[in-house]
């Protein structure tokens, strides 16, 4: 007899339904600053490095006082390099901090610093708000799907979204690859929780062995 799927999902969330932005300590609201640290979370962990780092790399740089985009751009670069270095975020950072300087100066020139500008260029259009967010810089189509995978709590245009990579721990532990049927087997649970705990089960095979011990 098979697992029950629903229980599945159930001790996934408990277990590891933490969103990254929670993780990197940024309370996500719909207002400049936390959708902009949003967006550098999201350039970070859509590079080839671990979620882990990524997550330090962002605490570091906001420790470091890089929370807005005019801060960032104008920061010097070796200091942006610093800060990802104290994050452990050392196989990309110089690339990494020319893009983060380049990324604050587009929105701030096209935006005016605030992403909700970007949303209502695309009309609240999801699709066209994941291609105006890879002009930036470093953030490619993963990394637009992280950035709308966590910004559905605040922007409700875009919920559901389950993006490829939480289908994809869907399927590695068992799950339905339907974005509607794992929305179903999760109830009342936001659905950038449940995306959020499926990644984790995606990247982390300790997740995924401790969800399904958890449900056995």
């Amino acid at each position: 007899m098979g697992r029950d799927q629903r229980k599945v999902v159930r001790e996934l969330v408990a277990a590891h339904g933490q969103t990254y932005a929670d993780e990197a300590g940024i309370r996500l609201k719909d207002t400049p600053q936390p959708l902009y640290r949003l967006l550098v979370l999201a350039h970070l962990l859509s590079a080839r490095i671990s979620g882990s780092i990524a997550v330090a790399a962002a605490r570091a740089l906001g420790e470091a006082g890089l929370r807005d985009p005019r801060r960032m751009a104008d920061a010097d670069w070796q200091e942006r390099v610093d800060a990802l270095g104290r994050g452990g975020y050392r196989r990309y950072d110089e690339r990494t901090a020319t893009q983060l300087g380049e990324e604050a100066e587009l929105l701030s020139d096209r935006w005016g610093g605030d992403l909700r500008r970007l949303r209502e260029e695309a009309g609240g259009e999801v699709p066209e708000v994941r291609r105006l967010l890879q002009e930036f810089n470093g953030v490619g189509p993963t990394g637009a799907d992280i950035f709308l995978r966590e910004a559905q709590l605040v922007w409700p245009e875009a919920a559901p979204f389950v993006d490829r990579k939480a289908l994809q721990g869907a399927e590695r532990l068992g799950l339905p690859k339907d974005p509607d049927r794992l929305l179903g087997l999760a109830g009342k649970t936001e659905p950038a929780v449940l995306a959020a705990a499926l990644v984790r089960a995606a990247v982390d095979k300790k997740v995924r062995e401790d969800t399904l011990a958890r449900a056995n």
